[in-house]
């Protein structure tokens, strides 16, 4: 008898920017590899670009303009989004997993903004929809979370999930600079965008913390769901206010299951913003460029996920690893997890979010001021850790560390300090946080 002809499975590429070109690179070099692994050979179809005249190391024969004719073409079997952005992209994704196609892309901001809907269209295909590389770039984490601690309980996701950021605030602790020259200098080397928006103001991370949120808690958590604050405000005074209390700046993605509490359910909480870490957590010494996301969970404790989280190469190594598992999954008839969102937990309010302030205050050095001070916490319910005072004269300074307290209460007293007589500006207010469980 004539051996069966080996399975082949067609792939279509959309995009060959920094990570599609590194994708279609690798599935050419390492195509024999990739077959043994697979289990079929997995056939490069089609590459669809804007502009085929800039991609002279793709085989013409490859290349497209008409990326609706890949997704749309019966013949591919999976396609690899790495082109970014909401539209037209969503439709590419829904025509492709709406005829059954499996689909591998990196796209956080369309994931965090309409995942429900492809998640949908995919069950209803049975096709896969995988995204290692949409959070943390090479990092396994997506994989890890939603199938190795399938059988677990995570209580906290938090992460440094940016590196233009994480670059920005590592040069302003090694050199005592401004945010502007760590920005210009972050944007000189190529860490940073001619527009850095979506990663300064923390966009960027926002997405990914509802991906993981989304994950870990088994709910449908979208990017509108996560409370934002970006890094342009923090100054080299904040650098030097964390460093004598033991602490570094570091931009966190916090995403947490709160407990239930008297008559309010268990929720998820889901945040970015500066904090204040103790450079005793693992966390504190994730510099440069680099991406680490600690998870705790009930019975296996806490984990590490530390690499790069960006680059053509490394989030190519990503999206190759989706696309052996989808392939697999088509060599053997089957799929891969499906979204998990039965839990459906409650958004719980930044304002009901425990925290911990560090607040910098210019005050007048005069009998009473503390007691005033002191009095604009009480009247709040926010209770002192520690309190000092700095300098003399018109140089006088308080530095007020809290306990935790509702986000909204610690907000208020802030305002409340503002209006002081004694109090002449808040120079500088930052969450802290630290709690290893």
């Amino acid at each position: 008898m004539p051996a069966a002809a080996a399975p082949v499975v067609r792939v279509g590429v959309l995009g060959a920017g920094v990570v599609g070109s590194q994708v279609v690179r690798l599935l050419v070099e390492q195509a024999a590899e990739l077959t043994a692994r697979v289990g079929a050979t997995l056939e490069l179809a089609a590459v669809a670009v804007r502009r085929p005249e800039r991609h002279a190391d793709i085989p013409a024969g490859l290349l497209t303009t008409d990326a609706a004719g890949v997704v749309a073409d019966p013949a591919i079997d999976v396609v690899v989004e790495v082109i970014g952005g909401i539209d037209p992209t969503k439709d590419l994704l829904l025509t492709a997993l709406g005829r059954g196609a499996g689909v591998v892309t990196a796209n956080k901001a369309l994931l965090a903004e309409h995942g429900p809907q492809l998640y949908r269209a995919a069950d209803a295909a049975g096709a896969d929809l995988y995204f290692e590389a949409a959070v943390a770039g090479a990092i396994p984490l997506i994989r890890p979370l939603r199938e190795s601690l399938a059988g677990d309980r995570i209580l906290r996701i938090m992460g440094i999930v940016n590196g233009t950021t994480n670059f920005i605030l590592s040069n302003m602790v090694d050199t005592g600079m401004g945010y502007q020259e760590a920005l210009a200098e972050a944007t000189r080397l190529g860490y940073a965008e001619a527009d850095p928006t979506a990663d300064v103001d923390g966009f960027d991370a926002a997405a990914k913390a509802a991906i993981m949120a989304s994950i870990g808690f088994h709910t449908r958590v979208g990017a509108s769901d996560v409370y934002r604050e970006g890094i342009a405000d923090v100054s080299a005074a904040d650098i030097a206010a964390a460093r004598e209390i033991g602490c570094t700046v570091k931009l966190l993605a916090i995403c947490e299951r709160v407990p239930e509490n008297g008559s309010r359910p268990s929720a998820v909480s889901a945040r970015v913003h500066p904090v204040m870490l103790p450079t005793t957590h693992p966390l504190a010494s994730v510099d440069g460029a680099y991406n680490a996301v600690y998870v705790e969970a009930e019975a296996a404790g806490r984990l590490m996920f530390y690499g790069p989280g960006a680059g053509g190469a490394p989030t190519a190594s990503a999206v190759l690893g989706d696309l052996v598992a989808v392939a697999r999954n088509k060599v053997a008839g089957g799929r891969g997890p499906r979204e998990s969102a039965y839990a459906a937990l409650p958004i719980l309010p930044m304002g009901d979010v425990l925290a911990k302030y560090h607040i910098s205050l210019e005050v007048d050095d005069k009998a009473g001021v503390l007691a005033a001070v002191a009095s604009a916490f009480a009247d709040a319910e926010v209770s002192i850790s520690t309190v000092r005072q700095e300098g003399r004269g018109d140089d006088a300074r308080l530095v007020v560390v809290t306990h935790s307290a509702p986000d909204a209460a610690l907000s208020a007293t802030v305002r409340r300090l503002a209006d002081l007589d004694a109090v002449r500006a808040v120079t500088s207010v930052m969450r802290v946080t630290g709690d290893m469980r």
